[in-house]
């Protein structure tokens, strides 16, 4: 996030797009309803009419995969009525040319048949954006899980660069992360082509300052992504040359793949295929029944440590109870399983890390747990002790210098509609469950809330079907099939469903592509082609319809 949370409450105009606010991030929700209650115009761009859509001053309905014509109709609408940041764009970025010549050749009345979206909503959400002082774009994994996910989210980039909405209070680029500490992970260098703070593996000098403090000597080629160890084979089909050799062993730490990656047969495949498989978790998850030893991990209450919210705010949080039963936190487990391994790793406590990290991170730097402990935490940049943090970033220059303008036309879906798959899918998270339900579904209050895989179907879709509220449905992909129980509502448009991820009883990543974007690699798992079959057994739910 460029900008801090707090800043949404001085927001004159919020753009939300791909992300389903209400139920994924509810804290921020009720920062977007609070500033909207006190004046601000709220846009929204999403293909379902969720919560935060219903609040919107203006729905921006698209087809789902065509968000970047959408921006680029929006952009040919501020650039032709004038109402681009010229002082901003001369000062602080480059490649503006390109990117006008760009938006030239993009014709509004095109984009509105294209994406679905009225032209007369696409120039209001133009000028409502453009013409404020402070507009702000919240956008999540709706934006950045297609095949086209980088070039989104340059698009929002581009429409905030061209009307000078970011390097300032209350405006700003803000992604909403999609689970707790992802950011943290992130700046931890659980990413395979960085270290620590974002520091390149092919930089010499940053390796060589890594190798002293380590003692050992590094990789100077980036690893591989988890689609390319997952997938392996069916990723690199196209340039099976360059296929990095297969990986026969893995250490996986608190996550689900056999639940949250794309085309999961693929994933099993590939996990049975190991040599040797680690799994470090809570409880004796879908991914952890297939390994060769499983470490039980500490929850949350159970160790100490920092965690790195969506806006850069690093946290200190304390230990609440001793772990239960063998459960080790996960620096004990790591450092002796390294030791094991040959090469010790020693840290007295949780701060020694964090010196560490201090030490070698200069996002970090001044980030020791003695400042957070005395505070509700720290933003980074926060190069030394004496900084106080850094609440909205690029204040005098982009990190490169110049923000640079990158045009990009649409990209389709990986995953055509035809008349055997005519129904598009969207994937997305529930209010009451997490990720892949291994702690959520857990608690009997959030399971009496939420105990089944729901799909959402349009009323006219679901009487063409002769379904009805609680029957099962079977939907098939061209990889899989899974089964639902149908709850037509209008939420969703016409030819579309909509369903979460959260249950290993419909597995819906049996369904969805393994496509990925080119540069990100984050695969396609917001949409895809799928076919709907009515079951013929009835389930009497007892809700009120």
């Amino acid at each position: 996030m460029t900008n801090s949370i707090n800043e949404l409450d001085h927001a004159q105009v919020i753009l939300v797009s791909g992300s389903n606010t209400t139920e994924a991030h509810p804290q921020v929700a009720r920062r977007i309803h609070d500033s909207v209650d006190r004046g601000a115009r709220l846009i929204v761009v999403d293909p379902r009419r969720t919560d935060m859509a219903r609040l919107a001053h203006i729905h921006l309905q698209l087809r789902p995969g065509t968000d970047i014509p959408l921006i680029n109709g929006m952009m040919r609408v501020i650039l032709d009525e004038g109402l681009i940041d010229d002082l901003f764009i001369e000062m602080r970025t480059e490649n503006f040319f390109a990117m006008r010549d760009h938006l030239l050749r993009v014709e509004v009345e095109e984009v509105a048949a294209l994406t679905g979206v009225r032209e007369g909503l696409i120039r209001q959400a133009a000028r409502l954006y453009a013409q404020a002082q402070r507009s702000v774009i919240c956008y999540c994994l709706g934006v950045t899980q297609h095949v086209c996910g980088t070039a989104n989210v340059q698009a929002y980039a581009n429409l905030a660069m061209l009307t000078g909405h970011v390097e300032q209070e209350f405006t700003g680029v803000d992604p909403l992360r999609g689970q707790n500490n992802v950011q943290g992970a992130c700046d931890m260098g659980a990413l395979p082509n960085v270290y620590p703070g974002y520091q390149p593996v092919t930089d010499a000098a940053v390796r060589a300052k890594f190798e002293q403090a380590w003692g050992t000597k590094l990789p100077e080629r980036p690893g591989m992504t988890l689609i390319d160890m997952t997938h392996g084979p069916t990723v690199w089909s196209e340039r099976p040359e360059a296929a990095p050799e297969p990986v026969r062993a893995m250490y996986i730490m608190g996550e689900n793949p056999m639940l949250s990656d794309p085309g999961i047969q693929h994933v099993e495949a590939t996990l049975r295929d190991l040599d040797f498989l680690v799994v470090s978790d809570l409880f004796l998850t879908e991914t952890a029944r297939l390994a060769d030893v499983v470490f039980p991990a500490a929850s949350f209450a159970e160790k100490t440590g920092t965690v790195t919210n969506s806006e850069r705010r690093v946290q200190l949080m304390h230990q609440a109870i001793a772990p239960v039963g063998d459960a080790w936190p996960d620096d004990r487990i790591i450092c002796e399983l390294a030791g094991r391994l040959g090469y010790a790793m020693r840290y007295g406590s949780p701060a020694e890390i964090m010196e560490e990290i201090c030490l070698l991170t200069p996002l970090y730097g001044g980030m020791y747990h003695d400042r957070l402990r005395s505070s509700w935490g720290l933003q980074w940049p926060c190069p030394d002790r004496a900084h106080p943090g850094t609440p909205y970033l690029h204040k005098y220059s982009f990190t490169r210098g110049r923000g640079r303008f990158e045009p990009s036309g649409h990209v389709e879906p990986a995953d055509p509609l035809n008349e055997e798959y005519p129904f598009l899918l969207i994937t997305g998270r529930a209010y009451h469950h997490y990720h892949t339900g291994t702690m959520s579904r857990r608690c009997a209050a959030l399971t009496r809330e939420h105990d089944r895989p729901w799909i959402e179907i349009h009323p006219e879709d679901a009487a063409r079907l002769g379904v009805r509220r609680g029957d099962l449905l079977q939907v098939r992909s061209r990889r899989g099939s899974c089964t639902f129980f149908a709850r037509p509502t209008g939420r969703v448009a016409r030819g579309q469903l909509y369903c979460d991820f959260h249950f290993h009883e419909a597995p819906v990543n049996a369904l969805t592509v393994s496509c990925s974007d080119p540069v990100a690699r984050c695969p396609e798992f917001k949409l895809c082609a799928v076919n709907a079959v009515p079951v013929e057994q009835r389930e009497e739910t007892g809700e009120v319809m």
